[in-house]
């Protein structure tokens, strides 16, 4: 696969905006729909752009109803529920800040509401900045990105809970930094690690219930994360330094949420995916 260029460019925000990157991220599905996940709901947090945007676009097409809940990027928002609808499904758009439990009850009930059941939760939603200089990192930007990474997760979790049956699937985005740390990224990659524990802690909780949990840790994948966290200079030529050359486009990684929604995945419970370019981990 030929790697687009990437040229230097930054957002002053975070979540940052998937309409305004260049070139834009490829979320487009590969393959015609089979009916995977006919009759499905699924709940998909951060689902307004990046992997979330691409998870939608897979599980519509392959018969899923979707809710997506993001914290305020409306415009990538109303972007994904037309990608949605055009896959001929159903779209439900949820703002607000999921690190606050009402918030995160308020989408489960919400989704549940609108179409009846939930099926798949999809915990991928999250933010992501440097922080080399950790001695100096305040409080308060400590507790956001805990309450974004690791708390949201967890609420959602709760409030999921009282409407999953048995055949039901909890997905959460975790990271190659958890596998092999990074020191420019320190508390990010430390959320990460919890929402890996927290995968495999549930995914051991609820066998008994016939629920699997999960988890996709990708390596540099283009999408908001990049230019809403590196300076300019360094988003040019993103990805370049994992085995494959490149970085990869979410469409890539959505495919492995649909395996582990899907009865492909079945027999997996506890165990992560790897769309790292060829980076070696521990599983």
């Amino acid at each position: 696969m030929n790697a687009p260029e990437i040229p230097p460019q930054s957002q002053d925000s975070m979540p940052a905006d998937e309409h305004k990157m260049d070139p834009a991220p490829d979320w487009k599905p590969r393959h015609p729909g089979v009916g995977k996940l006919d009759g499905k709901v699924a709940l998909i947090t951060g689902g307004d752009s990046g992997i979330g945007r691409a998870v939608a676009a897979l599980f519509a097409r392959e018969g899923a109803k979707v809710a997506i809940a993001y914290l305020d990027e409306t415009e990538d928002a109303e972007d994904t529920k037309r990608i949605v609808e055009e896959e001929g499904s159903e779209c439900l758009l949820i703002p607000g800040d999921l690190g606050l439990k009402n918030n995160a009850t308020k989408a489960v009930e919400d989704t549940v509401a609108k179409f009846g059941q939930l099926d798949i939760v999809v915990n991928n939603g999250a933010q992501q900045w440097l922080d080399e200089d950790f001695a100096s990192l305040s409080e308060e930007k400590i507790r956001q990105m805990l309450g974004s990474n690791v708390m949201a997760y967890m609420f959602v979790t709760q409030a999921a809970l009282a409407h999953l049956s048995e055949g039901a699937r909890i997905i959460n985005t975790t990271s190659v930094n958890a596998f092999k740390g990074n020191d420019a990224l320190i508390t990010y990659t430390v959320t990460r690690g919890a929402s890996l524990a927290f995968t495999r802690a549930m995914a051991s909780n609820l066998v008994e219930k016939g629920i699997t949990v999960n988890a996709v840790a990708p390596g540099p994948i283009w999408t908001p994360f990049i230019p809403g966290t590196m300076p300019a200079e360094e988003v040019e030529g993103f990805g370049g330094q994992v085995p494959m050359g490149r970085a990869g486009q979410p469409w890539e990684v959505a495919t492995a949420y649909l395996f582990f929604a899907s009865s492909d995945g079945s027999y997996y419970t506890g165990q992560t995916m790897h769309p790292n370019g060829g980076v070696i981990v521990g599983s």
